[in-house]
């Protein structure tokens, strides 16, 4: 009886195969299979009904079609050691094939290189942006290794699942562990699940779009119409209220009322049951934090120190053991609230000045015009101007026949104490008359 059974071979390469006997073999278990004018060695990578199950839905199944191929018998030790020899061999005919690129000015990157288990064939992959003519480099490469060559350009992303590795998430590629199709990624995939547009954070090791970002979509789209739309008003047991926030993975809604814009964050369960208006049980859970919470430990280390009451703990006092209230207090303005006062400063001619200060001891050698003061008389009230008609003649306002002759005067001498000092300059230093 021929059963189906999956073959995994470098670089996450898998093929169907037919396994004539009474069991298939065992998952990872060596074999001998059937290729192209050839052999070649892989492991057993599902059986049975999941292998006819993958043979349906993946991009290397079958479909509706029956396998061709069979698989022939059990590896044995030597094949297998064999098997590592060439591997080791891998990466040197991949070192051989870029020189050779590079020699003949080829836009074209070898990614990986894969001998066949009874090395007859060598295959090598490789990543370009464009069609690229690589016929000389394929006679050069089969006088270079004397085996059948055969090129494959793969994308970027057949190159990551190829070569393997961790992704940003801690865990094997997807494409590589369980993706069955690599299907085209957009960014508005992004946008639906809400994350950063930023390609740094959102592409993966091949520069692409992570593939998480397809598989998924299916689950955002399905739970999102569990939820209200964000941005809209709905009518709760709070009053009209605005959907801010949906909580995909906690199941949780932030609203907003309308009318103080308080928030409140509620399981999305009592939601449904506020908008088809069903009662709804709050169940608030009182926080230990009474003494019987406390530990032993602890309870040990605190015995010589006096434990608080908690409040919520202690007796509620009565109106009538409530202490009086206490008068308020004036309020006591501040510095910079209470008023300034100005004072004017007195002149030096106030005889009031004189009495305030203190009375300065006279020199040992003081004259008798410096030991007394002068008395100040009173201030007189504006004199009327002597020329103005009708006014009275007093004796201490001399007329103008008076003041021209004291002006006179005082001319002649200021003229005499010129005439002097020039007199004095000569050059013998005497006087000129």
């Amino acid at each position: 009886m021929a059963h189906l059974i999956e073959v995994a071979f470098k670089g996450n390469r898998r093929e169907f195969f037919l396994w004539n006997g009474d069991a298939p073999p065992p998952l990872r278990t060596p074999v001998i299979v059937e290729a192209d004018r050839g052999e070649d060695l892989g492991t057993v990578h599902a059986v049975g009904d999941l292998a006819a199950l993958r043979a349906k839905g993946c991009t290397h199944g079958l479909g509706n079609a029956t396998a061709s191929q069979q698989a022939r018998r059990l590896a044995q030790t030597d094949d297998v050691r064999r098997l590592q020899e060439l591997r080791a061999q891998d990466d040197d005919a991949r070192r051989i094939a870029i020189e050779l690129v590079r020699a003949q000015a080829l836009e074209m990157k070898i990614t990986d290189a894969e001998w066949r288990w009874d090395r007859r064939k060598l295959t090598f992959y490789f990543t370009a942006e464009k069609r690229i003519d690589f016929r000389a480099l394929v006679r050069d490469l089969a006088g270079k290794f004397r085996a059948r060559i055969e090129l494959k350009q793969i994308g970027v992303r057949d190159e990551a699942k190829r070569l393997d590795g961790i992704g940003r998430c801690g865990r094997q590629y997807c494409s590589a562990a369980f993706l069955t199709e690599l299907r085209p990624i957009s960014l508005g995939l992004a946008k639906i699940q809400k994350l950063s547009l930023n390609p740094t954070q959102i592409s993966g090791t091949c520069g692409r779009l992570m593939c998480c970002l397809r598989f998924e979509h299916d689950w955002y789209v399905e739970t999102r119409r569990r939820f209200p739309k964000e941005g809209k008003p709905v009518m709760t047991a709070m009053g009209e209220e605005k959907v801010v926030v949906n909580d995909l993975f906690r199941e949780r809604v932030t609203l907003r009322r309308m009318s103080d814009g308080e928030l409140r964050t509620i399981p999305l369960t009592q939601l449904d049951k506020e908008l088809r208006g069903e009662p709804i049980e709050i169940d608030i859970e009182p926080e230990a934090t009474g003494p019987e919470s406390w530990s032993d430990e602890l309870l040990s280390m605190t015995d010589t120190v006096e434990r608080p009451i908690p409040r919520d703990l202690r007796p509620a006092r009565s109106a009538a053991a409530k202490p009086a209230e206490r008068p308020a207090r004036p309020a006591v303005p501040k510095p910079q609230d209470r008023p300034v006062r100005l004072t004017k400063a007195p002149r030096r001619d106030d005889p009031s000045r004189a009495s305030q200060q203190p009375a300065a001891a006279p020199p040992a050698a003081a004259t008798p015009k410096a030991a007394a003061p002068k008395a100040q008389a009173p201030k007189a009230q504006a004199p009327v101007a002597p020329n103005a008609p009708n006014a009275p003649r007093t004796p201490d306002a001399p007329d103008a026949a008076d003041r021209s002759e004291n002006s006179s005067g005082r001319n002649r001498r200021r003229r005499g104490r010129r005439g002097g000092r020039r007199g004095g300059q000569g050059p013998s230093g005497g006087s000129s008359t």
